[in-house]
């Protein structure tokens, strides 16, 4: 599966991207200012958890996915709250048959208290799936061993956690993201743990190919320019990754010659 097309747009399972910059829905005071948010990202992939939505649709506005333009984004539902693979499967296959999309975040994390994924059970549930026909976007801690397991798997990307759900420390598995980024054959999607246009930034320049950010804009003291500072951020690492950086010196480096023409 490609990594990016000609015209360096994110390809991911025959779709096109023009924006690297993916975005959570969680945590917003209102869904007006996530709205806004969205809009100020420009993103064009949103994730929303299963369980904050009414796949009824019994009451109008009563859905996040009412103040979101489906036309104009992909709206990735995930399985947040899923403690297996069984019930993450299950919740895949009902957002399904109520009608929304076959691509699914998949995040299994049983623990409550640090919400780290489960190797086992998210390997499990993506053979599962990508058996049944969806588009899977596995959640995962930064293993490069699993990365390339679920991606053997049918897995449509892999998605480490550069630090711990919304601990905005950023950057932490760097070695490990490197790792998985220069073996995979699929796209990169660094998520969860990223808490400022800084750490976005580093993450792109390494050869991400794109970013999920949530917590570090949606607790923010002014989440839409948070969200348009981490657009800027995502496309200026891009820029320099695709630019080359020069590499690093253990010594000074004269920018121009030393000579000796005043003597």
């Amino acid at each position: 599966m490609e990594k990016t097309s000609t015209n360096d747009a994110l390809l991911i399972n025959g779709r096109k991207f023009s924006s690297r910059f993916m975005i959570g829905t969680g945590k917003f005071s209102n869904p007006q200012l996530m709205a806004e948010a969205i809009k100020a990202s420009e993103s064009e992939m949103v994730t929303v958890a299963l369980r904050r939505i009414d796949l009824d649709k019994e009451k109008p506005n009563s859905n996040l996915t009412d103040f979101i333009d489906c036309q104009k984004i992909l709206l990735l539902p995930n399985t947040s709250g899923a403690a297996d693979a069984e019930q993450a499967v299950r919740l895949a296959q009902i957002s399904r048959s109520s009608g929304m999309s076959d691509w699914i975040k998949l995040e299994i994390h049983p623990d409550p208290n640090h919400l780290l994924p489960d190797p086992i059970e998210t390997l499990k549930a993506t053979e599962i799936l990508v058996k049944d026909g969806f588009t899977v976007f596995p959640y995962i801690n930064a293993d490069p061993v699993l990365a390339k397991r679920l991606e053997e798997a049918g897995a449509a990307t892999v998605m480490p956690l550069a630090a711990p759900i919304g601990t905005n420390k950023g950057l932490q598995t760097k070695d490990m993201i490197e790792i998985i980024i220069e073996q995979a054959q699929i796209p990169v999607v660094v998520d969860a743990g990223l808490g400022a246009p800084s750490h976005a930034a580093a993450a792109m320049e390494m050869g991400a190919d794109a970013c999920l950010i949530n917590t570090a804009i949606a607790t923010a003291s002014d989440p839409l320019k948070i969200a348009e500072a981490f657009a800027m951020a995502i496309r200026a690492g891009r820029m320099a990754f695709k630019a080359g950086l020069s590499s690093m010196s253990s010594q000074a480096q004269p920018t121009s010659p030393l000579t000796a023409f005043l003597d």
